[in-house]
């Protein structure tokens, strides 16, 4: 997902402005004149790196078509304290209507794309694929993985209709039943590529006699979830250490309890893929303001 589209994120605009109340704006209304136009500026109040400028703007334009708005900034940009990230030129009214709705959405971009360069700043290799989860607001799932993508990151998949994850616990129903008590895991694979057979697939494994198992298998990643650094180097050099009797090994993909103070550490063991929730769970909003100009 490298771009986002006016008609992709059209509805998202609408339900935020109708929650917002935008089109029955009783301040507003109330004390500016219908003929009064004004100029105002999005202007950062914190460092940080900008998402979500064309949200900001068709924002406004969805709410009135009749205002002009000229981005500043490009996406992905370093963004410094008051630094003018978008201009917008038209009825004042309109502009103070939509203003929350467009710097609630500019905001929680922007936040998770500078939350996701700080984790890609942390890490000590290049090669290693820093990627988001699916750990994201309900309806806003779209943008914030796009946000990932701005600040450097890559998208896990989109949804449980994208690719196959088989989870421990889908793994432990397997072993419940009869069928799937000796050799659950490949089992499960075998399943997924049976009825999957061009679809990616990772399976998460626990312990070293899961990812052992696992690797026989020959999935397309391996997710070790909530793993050691010992462990997950030892995994790297057992992996590394098959023949390569098949055009590739699966890769291997860290994620659970990961942190800027711990992320370095894991990216040098060897696994190409990290997952992190916390770009999208936990990312501060970016501190923005709209301020009239003339």
């Amino acid at each position: 997902m490298q771009t986002l589209s006016r008609k992709m994120v059209s509805p998202i605009i609408q339900l935020a402005l109708k929650e917002d109340g935008a089109y029955h704006d009783l301040t507003s209304r109330a004390i500016i004149p219908p003929q009064s136009r004004v100029v105002a500026r999005i202007m950062a109040r914190s460092e940080g790196v900008l998402a979500g400028a064309p949200v900001a703007a068709w924002t406004f334009q969805t709410f009135d078509p009749s205002l002009r708005c000229t981005i500043q900034c490009k996406e992905g940009a370093v963004i410094a304290p008051s630094q003018t990230l978008l201009t917008v030129k038209g009825k004042a009214r309109s502009i103070f209507s939509a203003e929350r709705s467009a710097l609630n959405l500019l905001g929680h971009l922007s936040g998770i794309a500078t939350q996701t360069r700080r984790f890609i700043q942390q890490m000590s290799s290049s090669s290693v694929h820093l990627l988001d989860t699916r750990k994201t607001l309900p309806g806003l799932r779209i943008l914030e993985k796009y946000a990932v993508r701005i600040g450097g990151g890559y998208n896990h998949r989109m949804g449980l209709s994208n690719a196959i994850l088989i989870k421990t616990n889908q793994i432990h129903a397997l072993r419940l039943n009869r069928a799937g008590r000796k050799k659950a895991i490949t089992q499960a694979i075998q399943m997924a590529r049976r009825h999957n057979p061009k679809t990616f697939i990772q399976v998460e494994v626990t312990d070293m006699q899961e990812f052992r198992e696992a690797l026989a298998a020959n999935p397309d990643s391996i997710l070790l979830d909530n793993w050691s650094v010992a462990n997950i180097r030892k995994a790297v050099a057992v992996r590394n250490r098959l023949p390569r009797i098949v055009s590739r090994l699966p890769q291997l993909e860290a994620s659970g309890g990961i942190t800027l103070a711990n992320i370095r550490a894991i990216a040098r063991t060897g696994v190409e893929r990290i997952s992190v929730g916390l770009l999208t769970r936990a990312a501060p909003t970016l501190d923005l303001s709209l301020r009239v100009v003339s």
